[in-house]
């Protein structure tokens, strides 16, 4: 697994119950933050990727601060625009897991950090380059919210109408095995879709880094890759590859339109 993309959403809810034994307390929210109210006419909300300011935790590590730095306005605009969005630190050590994950609980969106005795949090922080670092981790958080977004539209691992799902199993599977090759493949058009989201994200708000960051995505991606598999978006981020199919006041429109536009063009 690549270390900024949440596998499933059941690894985080599992950990979210060790959490909730200790602190698993919201993140603070920036002084004068907008009260979460949904905004007119869509999620096109105005996010100031300038404030970034969050006020000092003893709680929170150096690490989760500036994850939390560069996320926050992606978690400022979903709550300006109504997501029921909380913001989870996990208290104890997650060697291996994924950073920044999402977790559905009881209606509401949940953004958890499991940073703490995790190497790939500061890995992951390392490998990006200065410049790009904010709208990189943007860019991981409206992923993240993308998920959200399909969770709250009760529409996780569902398809459009009218359409099918294109890739059959292998032959030869037995029954156990075909039912987790379609399950493989729904987790994959979520990835895919969130992928999408994290781009269009990027378009509104770093449009001038666009094509830096989706290459950058692109070659994620390709590492490692093991073709048809979870996180094998790469047929969907090709036809994102100028940007311009993403554009729409909403950042989950857009990414809708090319999500459909790729469902039958995945092999």
């Amino acid at each position: 697994m690549r270390p900024f993309i949440a596998d499933l959403f059941c690894a985080a809810l599992l950990s979210l119950g060790a959490a909730s034994a200790s602190w698993a307390g919201q993140a603070p929210s920036p002084v004068g933050s907008a009260p979460h109210t949904p905004a007119p006419g869509g999620d096109h909300a105005p996010a100031t990727t300038a404030a970034r300011s969050i006020p000092t935790d003893s709680r929170i590590s150096p690490t989760e601060q500036r994850w939390l730095q560069g996320a926050w306005p992606v978690i400022t605009h979903a709550r300006q625009t109504g997501v029921p969005l909380d913001v989870i630190v996990q208290p104890q050590p997650m060697p291996g897991a994924a950073p920044l994950a999402m977790a559905f609980v009881d209606g509401r969106c949940k953004l958890v950090l499991s940073m703490r005795g995790n190497a790939q949090a500061q890995a992951t922080l390392d490998a990006i380059a200065p410049p790009l670092l904010d709208a990189t981790l943007e860019l991981m958080a409206a992923h993240e919210l993308g998920h959200c977004r399909r969770y709250l539209d009760g529409a996780w691992y569902g398809l459009p109408a009218g359409f099918v799902a294109a890739v059959k199993p292998p032959a030869g599977l037995n029954a156990e095995l075909a039912a987790m090759y379609a399950k493989m493949q729904a987790t994959r058009r979520e990835e895919a879709y969130g992928d999408l989201v994290g781009l269009a994200w990027t378009r509104q708000h770093h449009s001038e880094l666009y094509s830096r960051l989706h290459a950058w995505l692109m070659a994620e991606r390709a590492t490692d890759l093991i073709p048809g598999s979870h996180h094998d978006t790469l047929a969907w981020l090709r036809l994102a590859g100028n940007g311009t199919a993403l554009d729409d006041r909403s950042i989950f429109a857009g990414a809708a339109t090319v999500w459909a536009n790729g469902l039958n063009l995945a092999p």
